[in-house]
């Protein structure tokens, strides 16, 4: 089964949590045991899981990535832009995760998350499940 997420940024660098959307997906699909791949096919936006129920573990995880990769740096890229790559492929651009018993599994507090780091955007997730057999 193939679906999408759309949705706009609103900032140049944020992180959205986008699990209800994915567990939406999973449940409309009547898949009770499964793979899904979440992919984000964009190169200055990446998707990752972490924890959800402390917003300041955002605000921590974007100003790590920030120090390790300033925005402003002795870049070459023509675009300026350089920097949101560079953090796309540190978080990377797809993650899976596993449907057990219909449910999307996932540890306590964690969540999934785009990770805008060139916006405000329109961006684009897709969802790939895949059914065992």
């Amino acid at each position: 089964m193939f679906g999408s997420i759309d949705l706009k940024t609103n900032q140049n660098i944020e992180m959205i949590e986008v699990f209800d959307d994915i567990k939406a997906f999973v449940e409309k699909s009547g898949v009770h045991y499964g793979v899904l791949t979440v992919y984000v096919p964009h190169a200055t936006a990446g998707i990752t899981i972490n924890k959800n129920y402390d917003l300041a573990m955002q605000r921590d995880l974007l100003y790590a990535l920030d120090k390790m990769v300033p925005q402003l740096g002795d870049y070459h890229h023509v675009e300026g832009n350089a920097a949101a790559h560079i953090k796309t492929s540190i978080v990377g651009n797809s993650i899976q995760l596993i449907i057990n018993d219909g449910r999307v599994e996932l540890g306590m507090f964690q969540s999934v998350f785009l990770c805008e780091f060139d916006g405000p955007r329109k961006r684009r997730i897709l969802l790939k499940l895949m059914k065992d057999a």
